[in-house]
């Protein structure tokens, strides 16, 4: 089955939260602009293209490959996200408001893997 990507609310997620990763990011000292900031972007970029990539797959057994991966950049991002923190690059309250974001994005990603693993066996 064939998915609009614009459609779904995990894509929508992922693009609000590489929004998030630029304005965050900013503030970064600008000697990690082709470190640190540049993989964190990378990550946050990577989730919703990866679904939006998926989308394009001609069944759902390969479009759930590409949502693992976008996932796996999620896991990425937010290990990144608590390294920013540690270092002091940011704040404690934007941390956990970013950390609960991811958080609940790859909840819902997991959730819809399980339901296309789910209308694959039935």
């Amino acid at each position: 089955m064939r998915h609009n990507f614009k459609k779904l609310e995990v894509w929508s997620a992922g693009i609000d939260l590489s929004i998030d990763t630029c304005a965050l990011t900013k503030s970064f000292p600008k000697e990690e602009r082709f470190g640190f900031i540049s993989q964190m972007q990378r990550a946050s970029v990577s989730i919703p293209s990866n679904i939006a990539e998926g989308t394009s797959r001609k069944s759902d057994k390969h479009f759930i490959t590409y949502l693992e991966n976008a996932l796996g950049s999620g896991y990425e991002w937010e290990s990144q996200l608590v390294i920013a923190f540690r270092v002091g690059y940011i704040e404690k309250n934007r941390f956990e408001e970013l950390e609960k974001k991811i958080q609940n994005l790859q909840g819902k990603i997991h959730r819809f893997i399980e339901k296309l693993e789910k209308s694959l066996t039935s």
